[in-house]
């Protein structure tokens, strides 16, 4: 359970412990391997700030010279596999990861030389491109519902403070680090931000994280006081550097600096929402981004996945490898022989009756 100081608002237990009663859900695919990578995160405290390569700083509504510096990845994600120009070479490639396909291959290639031809050159070659054919229009179908999903996702819209001082939509794939953005109660979160206020005067909101780990109670997150005080539901009058850590996968640690009005404070994981959470039980809260894109912890987390093989395919892999083994073994000791009995026999070859 998290503690806080009912002056400040500010947790007294540094890590955020996520609740293990009954009930809840663990996700397998961001939880297990979360917990198992534990990334070694460097500590802060009120004095010190990290330099050199190990942190980033990002400048509060000052994407253009946060992102001028640094070059950060833009807010557009992508989870599809391919693109018009590598479907094919990739696709192929990926089938013929498949051993009956190479042995097939083999064979028909052994086909088109006259003096092994069995059957036709040409309708040896039928079966194989066949199943390719219908093989690489399943996976066309499964990734161009993928670019579906990347676009519907790119292309939703989030309240972004404009060089006006008012808040304007703008879409998800246009956010950049260094913004600070709006967002209102049963809405997602477009990037990975350290909160700066919220519609509750103590600076509390609360999250479902569902999408990330797959619990579903909510979780407390928190905004200074320092930056809560200068936050409203209208303008945001926020402006300093957060100095944060490289980016990593651990959706369960997070360490940051900020500087604002000659302070300096510390920030950790109870003051980060990561992209893909749910705000819920709060009317709005305001942020900056920190990480956007490919960067932010949930795609770190979703990175490519390994060709997948069921247990029958994996046997038939198997199987096929020691036919062809004991088809070039048999082969090889057939044509040794054969060679053999024509080196003694061939004086007598002309005499033959066959």
């Amino acid at each position: 359970m998290e503690h806080h100081d009912l002056n400040n608002n500010t947790p007294t237990t540094a890590p955020f412990q996520i609740s293990q009663g009954q009930g809840h859900h663990h996700h397998p695919k961001f939880n297990n391997k979360s917990r198992r990578v534990r990334h070694k995160s460097v500590q802060f405290d009120d004095n010190i700030f990290l330099h050199g390569d190990n942190s980033r700083l990002i400048y509060v509504n000052d994407p253009r010279r946060t992102n001028e510096k640094y070059e950060f990845t833009g807010n557009e994600i992508r989870t599809s596999k391919y693109t018009v120009l590598t479907f094919l070479p990739k696709n192929i490639f990926t089938q013929f990861h498949r051993l009956a396909y190479l042995y097939f291959l083999a064979i028909c290639a052994l086909n088109q030389l006259p003096p092994l031809a069995v059957f036709g050159r040409t309708v040896s070659l039928f079966p194989l491109l066949f199943v390719l054919c219908v093989t690489a229009i399943k996976d066309a179908y499964e990734d161009w519902r993928r670019h579906r999903s990347d676009r519907n996702e790119n292309n939703r819209e989030a309240h972004v403070l404009q060089p006006c001082g008012q808040f304007r939509l703008k879409r998800w794939k246009n956010i950049e680090a260094g913004e600070v953005v709006k967002i209102f109660a049963d809405e997602m979160i477009p990037a990975d931000m350290v909160l700066l206020g919220t519609s509750n005067q103590s600076g509390i909101a609360y999250i479902q994280t569902m999408n990330l780990d797959g619990e579903s109670n909510l979780k407390t997150r928190y905004a200074r006081q320092e930056t809560a005080s200068a936050v409203s539901q209208e303008a945001c009058a926020v402006s300093g550097v957060i100095r944060c850590e490289q980016p990593n996968r651990n959706i369960y640690e997070f360490t940051a600096n900020m500087e604002f009005n000659g302070k300096k404070f510390p920030f950790n994981q109870s003051y980060i929402v990561l992209r893909g959470c749910i705000l819920k039980n709060t009317d709005w809260v305001v942020g900056v981004v920190v990480y956007a894109g490919q960067e932010t912890k949930a795609m770190l987390n979703s990175a490519a996945s390994l060709l997948k093989r069921s247990k029958l395919e994996s046997y038939m892999n198997r199987e096929t490898l020691w036919l062809s083994v004991f088809l070039f073994v048999m082969c090889s000791v057939v044509a040794l022989s054969m060679g053999l009995w024509l080196v003694r026999h061939q004086l007598q070859l002309d005499t033959l009756p066959y």
